[in-house]
């Protein structure tokens, strides 16, 4: 828009500077040869009092060479016949046309000049001669010639010209600036529009545009404040909806945990209980992430955020009963101190239990795995590695719906898809590769400023940290937490 506001303005400048330089130039032009004319005419006049007098050849070449234009070879004179001055001439003749001066003009010009009794203008080699018909005192008709040489014609054209030129393109340079400024105030406006709705289009669910601009962008800008709210608020109503439908979902849980309790012991009774405990605290954790989630400020962050650390203590805590029932070795390193990261509590649990269940599912038993948080500044850097035989295409495992383990039957591949998310929701990614334990070594990059992390800091030194320690079997089966999914 701006660049099509300054080319139309260009447009209409230089048309305007046309209609009305060139017509001023030729103007300029037609005055100049006036002016060059006017001045033969008055340099003609100066040797007709002598002409009215005299025709002797004498006389009149003393008079021509008085003259500036004579001196400089620039008039002439003609007399058709100088009577008795003529015949006593020393050259002698029966007598005819006197020339006096240089001639230029043609003498059929001269003759026509002569018979018709008026001034004309003839183009010479060089320039113009004007002839200028003259009377004598015998009643016959002398023609004078003035050379005007074509520099005098047009003196003073080109530094006109070049000086509407110059004009010119003042007004066409000033006309585009402007053009230029107003093409700004419009162009901004939208480009704020345009941005708005891109983050809007992200999640960011915060950005609003300032209402400033022209009357029409203003009214947009009120139109897309207007649709941001209301997708809020569809969104608040969503989210308030599937918290009111699983709060429902309490009373039946009420009445299976009360009648599980009556089931006594056994086996079955305590895998009974442990499932309506689970149930009911997965629709605890649906309820509390419907009521508890917001709308993504304007620098694209959510508002939620939780200690990574302790979310990794807690489920390494639940994990680590699993692994010491089937003999993996476990390592946690980097867990001592708080890291605060914009992901909800749920989101980390869920995309940790989605990888520490890959892990489980898909490596032999005895196959150790690590865990190591890492700090970098302006991100967090969360490895799982394992020992197992690894991913044959990391390519094709980041593909939602996709599962890269060799012999990953059952498996439904959106794990590594739920963690992807997380990270890029941060402005972070999840990468692939080959750990030091020799199996699989999946890098979650966590964006603390919703930037994406710089590349250039991947050296990290890896940490052997202490061994999770075992909290019985019973805690296993019976403690709670996000689902894994894979």
């Amino acid at each position: 828009m701006r660049w099509a506001l300054v080319k139309v303005c260009l447009a209409v400048t230089a048309m305007v500077v046309i209609a009305f330089a060139v017509p001023l130039g030729l103007v300029i032009r037609e005055m100049a040869s006036d002016r060059a004319f006017s001045d033969a005419e008055r340099q003609a006049g100066t040797i007709a009092p002598t002409l009215s007098i005299t025709t002797d050849r004498e006389e009149l070449t003393r008079a021509v060479l008085s003259t500036e234009p004579g001196d400089r070879g620039h008039l002439a004179v003609h007399v058709p016949d100088p009577g008795k001055a003529r015949a006593e001439d020393a050259e002698g003749g029966a007598g005819g046309p006197l020339d006096i001066g240089t001639r230029r003009a043609a003498p059929k010009d001269v003759e026509t000049v002569r018979k018709a009794g008026r001034a004309s203008i003839t183009e010479v080699t060089g320039g113009f001669a004007l002839l200028q018909p003259t009377a004598l005192s015998t009643g016959e008709i002398a023609v004078v010639e003035v050379f005007v040489p074509e520099g005098e014609v047009s003196n003073g054209v080109a530094t006109a010209w070049l000086m509407l030129a110059g004009v010119g393109v003042a007004l066409i340079v000033g006309s585009v600036a402007v053009a230029d400024r107003l093409g700004v105030r419009m162009v901004q406006p939208a480009q704020r529009l345009a941005g708005a709705a891109q983050d809007l289009g992200e999640g960011r669910l915060g950005t609003r545009v300032p209402e400033e601009g022209p009357t029409e962008l203003r009214s947009a800008a009120v139109a897309f404040n207007s649709m941001a709210d209301q997708v809020v608020q569809l969104l608040a109503n969503e989210r308030e909806l599937a918290a009111d439908l699983s709060h429902r979902l309490r009373t039946p849980l009420t009445v299976l945990r009360l009648n599980a309790a009556s089931l006594g012991e056994g086996p079955a009774a305590e895998q009974t209980r442990a499932a309506v405990q689970q149930l009911e605290h997965e629709v605890d954790t649906i309820i509390r992430t419907a009521r508890e989630q917001r709308p993504q400020t304007q620098g694209g962050q959510s508002e939620a955020g939780c200690d990574a650390s302790e979310v990794i203590r807690e489920r390494m805590g639940f994990w680590s009963a699993l692994a010491e029932d089937e003999g993996r070795e476990v390592r946690l390193a980097g867990v001592d101190r708080t890291v605060r990261i914009p992901v909800a509590r749920p989101e980390l649990a869920a995309a940790l239990d989605a990888l520490l269940g890959n892990v489980f599912r898909h490596t032999p038993e005895g196959t150790a795995f690590a865990v190591d948080v890492h700090h970098s500044g302006d991100a967090v850097i969360v490895l799982v590695s394992d020992a197992g035989p690894g991913i044959d295409d990391p390519k094709a495992a980041l593909a939602r719906g996709t599962s890269g383990r060799a012999g990953s039957s059952g498996s439904t591949g959106l794990g590594l898809d739920i963690v992807r998310r997380v990270a890029e929701s941060t402005g972070g990614d999840l990468r692939i590769g080959r750990s030091v334990l020799g199996g699989t070594e999946v890098r979650i990059w966590i964006g603390l400023h919703g930037n994406r992390p710089e590349r250039g800091r991947r050296g990290h030194g890896r940490r052997v940290g202490r061994r999770i320690g075992w909290r019985g079997r019973k805690e296993a089966r019976t403690t709670t937490g996000p689902g894994v999914q894979h």
